[in-house]
């Protein structure tokens, strides 16, 4: 952030010295013309010299501001690369060793608990991994859409919720193919269901209907007003301080929303539950 405030500085600084620099080549040329009389030749001469300074003053100031960011860019770029390929090769070890120690401990029982605890660890480790080499690569490349059906996508996500032991999640639609950024409309889902389960008694259901285009999901937790409506979509908000979270999830939801053009509706009512309807019109092949 440091960073980003100084080169704004630069940039700032840049353009004023910039525009003061325009402003005495067109003294300059004003000077020029009257004292040696206005003729077409004297202004090509002229203004072909002060379109030249003005170019070369401009490149040098161009080259000093951008050249520093581009390659501290290509440095973070490498670097993540790098970090990302070596988490990736002890994550696998782990994965393989799991499988291989699961084929051999069939039979007894309580050490094949512990390996599973260790798969399922590694597996919610392996989801980090992928969402965190997705986000350095968004930042670097544009992500290719894919297509994708709705059932087994939402089934994957809520068999992952339901794994934690709390809310019963009804799911009642028929299947729908999307074209999306796969790994991002994950991300919405998740956070979505979170926050179903989050501000819910562990012994309501949440529901996760569709009709028509409209995907729904529809808790019965403690609900919101109509001031904090208001502020659902805010970065850092968070209507209930005692919860866990650092309330961000609705805000990056309304983003991933708006980029896809998937349009987002909150209806909520406090002690009576909210539901999120999310409009697939525009995503839906």
């Amino acid at each position: 952030m440091a960073y980003l405030s100084n080169h704004k500085k630069k940039i700032l600084l840049a353009a004023l010295g910039y525009f003061a620099s325009v402003a005495i080549l067109l003294s300059f040329l004003y000077w020029f013309l009257k004292n040696e009389g206005f003729s077409e030749g004297n202004f090509l001469v002229a203004g072909l010299l002060v379109l030249l300074l003005a170019a070369g003053w401009g490149y040098i100031l161009s080259s000093h501001l951008l050249a520093p960011k581009a390659e501290l860019d290509a440095n973070l770029s490498q670097l993540s690369s790098e970090i990302l390929h070596e988490l990736n090769i002890p994550l696998a070890t782990i994965k393989a060793n799991t499988s291989m120690l699961k084929k051999r401990l069939q039979e007894e029982k309580r050490s094949l608990k512990r390996l599973e605890r260790i798969e399922a660890s590694s597996d919610r480790l392996e989801r980090l991994y992928k969402e965190l080499a997705y986000s350095i690569n968004k930042e670097i490349h544009p992500i290719e859409k894919e297509e994708v059906w709705l059932v087994p996508l939402l089934q994957e996500r809520i068999d992952t919720f339901e794994s934690f032991g709390r809310n019963r999640f009804d799911m009642e639609i028929g299947d729908m193919k999307i074209k999306v950024d796969r790994i991002g409309f994950e991300k919405m889902i998740d956070n979505l269901l979170m926050n179903a389960m989050k501000y819910s008694e562990k012994n309501t259901p949440i529901k996760v209907m569709l009709e028509g285009s409209t995907l729904m999901i529809i808790d019965e937790g403690i609900g919101m007003d109509e001031a904090e409506l208001l502020k659902v979509y805010e970065r850092y908000y968070q209507g209930d301080s005692r919860k866990e979270g650092k309330g961000i999830g609705l805000a990056l939801v309304k983003a991933y929303c708006d980029t896809e053009g998937i349009a987002i509706q909150i209806i909520s009512e406090k002690e009576k539950g909210t539901s999120v309807l999310l409009d697939l019109a525009h995503v839906h092949v």
